[in-house]
């Protein structure tokens, strides 16, 4: 089983579980226990990035874990699913974009195989963060079951668990962004390094801060999740890789 599907533990209620399965990696303990889900195109991993219950921030995900894990499985193609704030007024809440470019602004995190003695040092190439071929089956999927699909974009990855001040989001328009999320890196690098295609279906959660006259809620985020993910759902089992 070639593909592997990332995203925020609800996203599992989606799908139909086939089996669960834990694997043993030398950097630790994965997110979650692996499952095995059922799509109309076959069959796929998926892994609760937050953990089982939801529990684990985007700054403590063990991504080196996570991406060995689905590497150990013969994964070959990752599709992450991303829920992103947008500085795009053209981005409604509820929108599906497939970036192509990112921008990293993390720290701290545990970001490369080649920073100990179980792998050798390795300078990945990572002009195009995302994988085209990827990307252009995420987007011919969503045209094939009707859903509107954004082609394109830079995503801004931060640091959370906060959102981000105002400030900070005009500053990542600045820079080019025009998405910003939590958990893109390191897990797009990692899977570089592993010589997996990785690309992300970002979902439009709400405007970014500063953009809107009110305050962002996570009730509020929460319900266009929910919504959106139905759309997800389907873009997902029509894909064909």
């Amino acid at each position: 089983m070639s593909l592997a599907i990332i995203g925020g533990t609800g996203a599992l209620d989606l799908f139909d579980v086939l089996e669960h399965r834990r694997v043993e990696s030398p950097y630790g303990a994965a997110s979650a226990t692996l499952a095995r889900i059922d799509l109309d195109n076959g069959g796929a991993w998926f892994l609760a990035r937050h953990g089982r219950p939801h529990r684990i921030p985007p700054h403590r995900i063990n991504y080196r874990a996570n991406i060995d894990a689905l590497h150990r499985l013969g994964v070959a193609q990752i599709v992450a699913i991303n829920a992103v704030g947008s500085m795009d007024p053209d981005h409604a809440a509820g929108a599906l974009v497939v970036p192509d470019q990112l921008i990293d602004y993390t720290w701290g995190r545990r970001h490369t195989f080649s920073d100990d003695d179980i792998t050798p040092l390795q300078h990945v190439e990572f002009a195009q963060p995302f994988s085209e071929s990827l990307r252009r089956a995420l987007l011919e999927s969503a045209t094939a079951v009707g859903q509107s699909c954004v082609d394109g974009g830079c995503m801004a990855v931060t640091q959370g668990p906060r959102l981000e001040t105002a400030a900070e989001i005009r500053r990542l328009g600045r820079d080019g962004c025009n998405l910003v999320g939590m958990t893109a890196m390191p897990e797009a690098a990692l899977a570089r390094e592993a010589g997996m295609d990785y690309a992300s279906l970002c979902v439009v959660a709400n405007a970014a801060a500063g953009l809107e006259d009110e305050p962002i809620s996570e009730a509020a985020i929460h319900r266009v999740l929910a919504d959106a993910m139905q759309n997800v759902r389907q873009v997902l089992h029509a894909l064909h890789t």
